[in-house]
């Protein structure tokens, strides 16, 4: 699976890339690899505020519909309307075009707390269980 060096993971699969104060969010080549063909897309609106690991979003695929959270505290500034129409895009791309929303966090040091992308490739899924 993929795992790109620049962004940092949470346990339950979601991805964080931090650039110029708005931290870009989605689910990991891994998430998507298991939810497999996705059919719809939930998106959190725009101005709503979220605390970490709250639920802020849901994917639905042909096998299943998997909640996603929020990775860092903050407040959504733009989502992904382009997955509307074609929920697919995570499947493709999920690093690039696949994004799902956008924040602006409101303690840039919750970062700090979340796996690196080496710490994410050793990351058991099944530890937590």
């Amino acid at each position: 699976m993929d795992t790109p060096r620049d962004l940092r993971y949470t346990t339950t699969h979601e991805w964080v890339r931090y650039k110029g104060k708005v931290a870009t969010i989605g689910i990991t080549d891994f998430a998507q690899d298991q939810l497999s063909d996705l059919t719809y897309v939930e998106l959190p609106t725009e101005g709503d505020s979220f605390s970490a690991q709250e639920e802020v979003a849901v994917l639905e695929s042909v096998k299943a519909a998997s909640d996603i959270y929020a990775p860092i505290s903050g407040t959504v500034t733009a989502v992904n309307k382009a997955l509307l129409e074609k929920p697919e895009l995570v499947n493709i791309d999920p690093y690039g075009e696949g994004w799902l929303f956008k924040m602006t966090p409101d303690d840039v040091s919750e970062l700090e707390s979340l796996m690196d992308a080496d710490e994410y490739d050793q990351y058991n899924p099944d530890d937590d269980n």
